[in-house]
């Protein structure tokens, strides 16, 4: 995808995800429904956000959970944690699209409304008989942010329900019933500087009036959603194809990918919703934004070999900051 053929609405919304020209791990955690105004346009006004990637990526989930159903997957003690979600990601829904999106209560039922999807469903909260799939399929169809359930309990958080269907690098069904700190064992230096401990006791804290957010990101070659561990040689072998490609093909299959991450504390069973929203950007449609090719460039060239290895772009990274270093010595 050329920097022509990117929708304008995905650079006007893109989450570029750096206030300085060096990144660290942290919890970097805010409020959410938080606008945040960037050089290109703006983000963060909701929690659940809809962009004309709508509906080819929820195409893409049903291709993925058809292939591997495992991607969505609910321990028993979570059910009644996966309708708490739906019901309130229907109520978010509600409120950032109110034209399109409606949650009406009726004499003991629910009538959910999404005209985008054309789709009008009664239920009754807590009966699966009343639902088409699953509380937890039947509201993934319609966001396009995976969802991840946590259990909190013995002082900890769990991993015990969710659909995720576009994992950067990572398997939701390895990590079921995993606890918080063991998910995050492998990252580098974040166990050293207690960002993952701090991390925790945070969100057992988190309200349910008050969800806040953070940004986590990669770059990754080609446009492609799902990097789970999983498919791993279908696009593993493309980080060393792109270092033989073209300049004008580097710049269109490179791409800076960003995570909003929503973090929620569900009011009916007091699990926490993680919340993942990826956005891809080519970096020939970063470099069109001067201040976003400059701090993209300054932060791959400073960052320590082991992030960027973790991270997956190390084998590429130095050509990464050469191809942003040239458009700058090109503009006008």
């Amino acid at each position: 995808m050329s920097a022509d053929t990117v929708a304008r609405d995905l650079v006007r919304t893109f989450p570029f995800p750096f206030a300085g020209d060096t990144y660290r791990y942290s919890t970097n955690l805010e409020p959410a429904r938080q606008s945040v105004q960037t050089p290109a346009g703006r983000w963060g006004d909701a929690v659940v956000h809809i962009d004309s990637g709508y509906a080819a990526e929820l195409a893409e989930r049903r291709a993925i959970l058809s292939s591997d159903p495992s991607r969505m997957q609910v321990l028993p003690h979570m059910r009644p944690a996966a309708w708490d979600a739906m019901l309130t990601l229907m109520q978010e829904l509600t409120l950032a699209y109110p034209d399109t999106m409606r949650l009406d209560r009726e004499a003991g039922t629910f009538l959910w409304t999404n005209r985008r999807r054309g789709i009008e469903q009664r239920f009754v909260y807590g009966d699966p008989s009343t639902l088409p799939q699953e509380p937890l399929a039947f509201i993934g169809d319609q966001v396009q942010e995976d969802i991840v359930l946590l259990d909190q309990r013995e002082g900890q958080l769990f991993v015990d329900a969710g659909l995720v269907s576009f994992a950067s690098n990572w398997s939701f069904g390895f990590d079921l019933g995993m606890s918080f700190i063991e998910i995050h064992g492998p990252v580098p230096r974040v166990h050293d500087t207690g960002v993952i401990a701090r991390a925790q006791k945070f969100l057992m804290r988190l309200q349910p009036d008050a969800p806040y957010r953070r940004t986590n990101w990669s770059l990754s070659v080609g446009r492609r959603l799902d990097l789970s561990t999983e498919t791993y040689p279908d696009w593993g072998p493309e980080r060393g194809r792109v270092l033989s490609v073209d300049d004008a093909t580097f710049g269109a299959e490179v791409h800076l990918r960003v995570e909003v991450q929503h973090l929620v504390r569900l009011p009916e069973s007091g699990c926490v919703m993680f919340l993942i929203r990826t956005y891809l950007l080519p970096l020939e449609a970063v470099a069109e934004v001067e201040p976003w090719r400059d701090r993209l460039a300054a932060v791959l060239a400073e960052l320590p070999e082991d992030m960027a290895d973790y991270k997956g772009f190390l084998a590429y990274r130095d050509r990464a900051v050469d191809w942003l270093a040239a458009r700058k010595s090109e503009a006008p």
